[in-house]
């Protein structure tokens, strides 16, 4: 059984960066794509980033592009997320996803079969 463990949240000022973790165990990384979500008080659940079982495609939400980036080392088993340019919009808790039916990634949470229990971020000066 596959079990996800996010890290990395915590307080940023605005235009500051913080890099999330998402380490697996249980099985290996190799088998899935990787999506990170994030929801914040009040909001829907947002897909914000994903990255395909290679690496080879990744895919961000208009609202992240530019200032998020996603990466995967599967030697580690674990999948990142850096975060630059923090707005207080980026608040929220952040969740990473596995989905192990597709090739390819989504930012639609609904494809993804195993969750982390999420790191809180807070973009506040």
């Amino acid at each position: 059984q596959l079990q996800l463990v996010e890290s990395g949240g915590g307080l940023a000022q605005p235009g500051g960066s913080l890099r999330l973790s998402c380490a697996a165990s249980g099985s290996t990384l190799d088998y899935y794509a990787i999506g990170w979500f994030r929801q914040a008080p009040g909001k829907e659940r947002e897909g914000v980033s994903c990255i395909s079982r290679s690496g080879g495609s990744t895919v961000y939400a208009d609202s992240v592009k530019g200032r998020f980036t996603i990466s995967r080392d599967n030697a580690k088993n674990t999948v990142y997320l850096q975060m630059n340019s923090l707005k207080p919009e980026d608040t929220a808790i952040y969740y990473c996803a596995a989905d192990r039916r597709n090739l390819h990634c989504s930012t639609y949470g609904g494809v993804y079969d195993y969750w982390g229990q999420g790191t809180q971020v807070t973009v506040s000066s």
